[in-house]
């Protein structure tokens, strides 16, 4: 799937393990926080694809940072994930703004089809198919088109590429892109995602991928 910013919300250590494991093995960059603080701290609209979140948190309740974060007019999409499964625990938790509901214990295949829902919901989308102007862009097989012709491209051009045609119409920093391509043990190269938007440039056209000084690249709807 494409390269997804998560944020984990969970303080059990065993299964927010796991569970960032299994979201990482499958292609997503993760960052695991424990509290409801760290979420209302973390400014998701800006740096997150999606949102995993459990309501048994200590500290401030799951279900409050959550208030906290529509309060804001965040729209990133959120799931909550929990061992509550009484009903008025879904119900409530829906109601302060949450996309969906998954119930412990979690399957990960699971997680995984509802976060790729949700993420297409959000991007207005009923395919992994990606397409603006005559750029395609396959966020499952990872193939890429101009017009009818396949292009090839390089793994860290899909990476960007990707991101970008996700947030078409919509500036992306270039710290949000290096965010996406590194981990955070990885020293960043200063000028990898010049480097890629000038192949991808080449490959696309040069009108493809715009520039802002201070606001950072966008390609157009």
């Amino acid at each position: 799937m494409a390269p997804m910013r998560t944020l984990l919300v969970e303080d059990d250590r065993l299964l927010g393990s796991a569970l960032k494991r299994g979201l990482e093995t499958a292609g997503h960059r993760v960052d695991w926080v424990t509290a409801g603080d760290d979420l209302v701290a973390a400014s998701p609209a800006e740096m997150y694809d999606i949102v995993l979140l459990d309501l048994g948190l200590e500290g401030m309740p799951g279900i409050e940072a959550l208030r906290i974060l529509r309060a804001r007019h965040d729209d990133t999409p959120v799931i909550i994930i929990t061992a509550q499964d009484r009903q008025a625990q879904k119900v409530a938790g829906l109601d302060a703004g949450a996309d969906d509901y998954l119930v412990k214990p979690l399957d990960l295949d699971e997680v995984l089809a509802r976060i790729r829902a949700q993420v297409r919901r959000a991007d207005r989308r009923s395919s992994d198919m990606v397409v603006t102007g005559d750029i395609r862009l396959d966020l499952t097989g990872r193939v890429a088109w101009r017009g009818e012709e396949r292009v090839a491209i390089t793994a860290k051009e899909y990476r960007l590429l990707a991101m970008l045609m996700r947030r078409a119409g919509r500036f992306v920093s270039k710290a949000d892109l290096e965010a996406g391509l590194y981990d955070d043990e990885t020293e960043i190269e200063s000028n990898t995602i010049e480097v890629a938007v000038s192949a991808l440039r080449r490959k696309f056209g040069k009108d493809a991928i715009l520039t802002a000084r201070g606001l950072g690249y966008m390609i157009p709807k």
